[in-house]
């Protein structure tokens, strides 16, 4: 009641004021917040909710709402008649206004340079977009953000970036001439640095290092293809680096005998030792296992900080990260979730038990960044991103999904066999024994896949399935294949001796980790780099293969 009356009290004091006045009493109340660095949240929103209302454009009006702006991103305000200047350390925005409010020109000036013309915030800000306005600014404020205690170490950083982005540009056009990319999707995936965005004043420099394929009939039909980028930028360090501060590209650009560019030795050019480095700013963040963290610091030398990184198995990080709303996880316990993925002609339900998931191998944590000294870094960089992507995104494809239906068809159990390797565990249709695909990724360019116990594995059968993979990069779109084709040989008549065979080979093919002895036609011992559970009710990859070879001998 008391909280109604205050209300009711505020109503009729401001009853017979305008929109105006209460625009310039939010203002002024701004203006006293307790915290002097930023503005009261309350106040700014209610401000923000002001502004909406005013549908007429005036010169009084859009001044303030840039001053707003410029003060949640931490920048300076300053007017002067037509002009408003936001302002930063080493850049500022310059705002030139009509007397009705309308935006006549928006400039970018660098500390090292003259204006320039912004023509995509200019856009922005006369269309009224200021939300796509402010966060365009807050990756300019971000750009243009260097570590450092004075303005002197500041612009030295900013200029070190500078000449390190001349470089990685130098680095791309070198590739393009010498790898012959036949499309910008096989430069962004296979180019030594990816599709290089050259950084400009109102933007920052961006590489673009992978897309995850569109060419699927996979469970989504509304699937857009995600690119994965890093912005370059510099960040403080607890341990001083030496930095460049000029091209480390001899002129003209000599090559190794493998293609990449030759570069000139720190010492041989002007440099700065700082306590700050290079960085590669993710978007979208990347999920990555401790040992590909590990290789990324031996390519650096730099350690990457492990400070506030939460820990938990590789597929509970790409559930959550995933942008599908609608793959249907249906609980088995505390730990185990089914993942349906629903076809037009069939249904499929994925298991991967956290306890195997668990092993210190699969445990992994999200990358924002990655930390580098030198250009050279980079191409090294990028080639473990991507394999860590391909990776990420196999596994992913087994946990996102179209509509489920309620019941499954096929049912697949995925289990870790080491960083780099996984295996799918299942029944084939119109069969009693049980059948393992392992898939390896031995880097981002090749995928390779050992069918085991299916009665049909061979060279000819391990390469079909790898050639799907590879195309689609998704598990469940790769078994469905799979599956139609073992269902198909299945109603083929074959006799026993060729199913004897078959399942020979099949067993020569294994790895060479895999050892079977069969003692009064009992499996002792078997391994595909996981151990069989205990639990009867869990059964392994490895547990698999000795069955379906134990059914063989059963049958021949």
């Amino acid at each position: 009641m008391k909280e109604k009356s205050i209300i009711s009290n505020l109503r009729l004091k401001f009853a017979e004021r305008s929109w105006n006045d209460t625009f310039q009493l939010v203002r002024r109340c701004m203006e006293k917040s307790r915290d002097e660095s930023r503005p009261c949240g309350p106040l700014v929103r209610s401000l923000e909710r002001l502004q909406e209302e005013f549908n007429v454009s005036s010169l009084n009006i859009t001044k303030s709402r840039l001053e707003m702006i410029a003060k949640q991103q931490g920048m300076g305000f300053h007017v002067t008649e037509a002009t408003c200047y936001l302002t930063a350390d080493l850049f500022y925005l310059e705002v030139v206004l009509e007397q009705c409010g309308r935006v006549e020109e928006v400039k970018v000036a660098p500390q090292v340079g003259p204006p320039v013309s912004s023509e995509s915030l200019l856009q922005l800000l006369r269309v009224k977009n200021y939300t796509d306005f402010s966060r365009k600014l807050a990756g300019l404020f971000a750009q243009y953000n260097m570590p450092g205690d004075n303005s002197d170490i500041k612009l030295k950083l900013f200029t070190s970036l500078q000449h390190l982005g001349k470089d990685l540009l130098q680095i791309s056009v070198l590739q393009r001439a010498s790898n012959d990319c036949d499309s910008k999707i096989d430069l962004i995936n296979s180019g030594r640095t990816g599709c290089v965005i050259e950084g400009k004043e109102d933007c920052p420099l961006i590489i673009q290092f992978y897309v995850t394929p569109t060419e699927s009939d996979s469970q989504t039909a509304d699937s857009k293809p995600v690119i994965h980028e890093a912005q370059v930028t510099v960040s403080a360090s607890d341990v001083a680096h030496k930095l460049q501060m000029s091209s480390l590209i001899p002129q003209p650009p000599q090559l190794d005998p493998h293609g990449s560019p030759v570069f000139l030795l720190l010492n041989e050019v002007p440099h700065e030792t700082q306590p700050a480095c290079f960085l590669l700013k993710l978007q979208p963040f990347v999920p990555m296992t401790a040992s590909f963290m590990k290789k990324l610091s031996l390519i650096t030398d730099v350690t990457v900080p492990d400070v506030d990184l939460q820990w938990a198995p590789l597929p509970s990080l790409l559930v959550r990260g995933s942008q599908s709303a609608n793959s249907h996880r249906e609980t088995l316990d505390e730990q185990d979730t089914i993942y349906t993925v629903k076809f037009p002609d069939v249904s499929h339900s994925y298991i991967l038990p956290r306890a195997a998931w668990q092993a210190p191998a699969q445990i992994a944590t999200v990358m924002s960044s990655v930390p580098f000294t030198h250009p050279a870094h980079v191409p090294a960089l990028l080639e473990l991103l991507r394999h860590q992507c391909v990776i990420n995104t196999l596994l992913r494809s087994c946990v996102t999904g179209a509509t489920p239906g309620p019941d499954c068809d096929l049912h697949f159990e995925v289990l870790p066999e080491t960083d780099t390797s996984f295996s799918v565990t299942f029944n084939p249709p119109d069969t009693d024994s049980l059948a393992v695909l392992l898939v390896n990724i031995s880097d981002s360019h090749q995928i390779t896949c050992s069918l085991f116990g299916a009665g049909t594995g061979d060279a000819t059968t391990d390469q079909y399935i790898s050639t799907i993979i590879t195309r689609c990069m998704s598990v469940p779109v790769t078994l469905r294949t799979l599956c139609s084709k073992l269902k198909e040989l299945a109603s083929t008549p074959r006799s026993p001796s060729c199913l004897a065979t078959a399942e020979g080979e099949n067993y020569h093919s294994a790895p060479s980790s895999a050892a079977v002895t069969d003692t009064d036609s009992t499996v002792t011992k078997l391994s595909l780099g996981a151990a069989v559970a205990e639990d009867s009710s869990s059964v392994s990859g490895a547990a698999c293969y000795a069955m379906s070879v134990a059914d063989s001998e059963l049958l021949t």
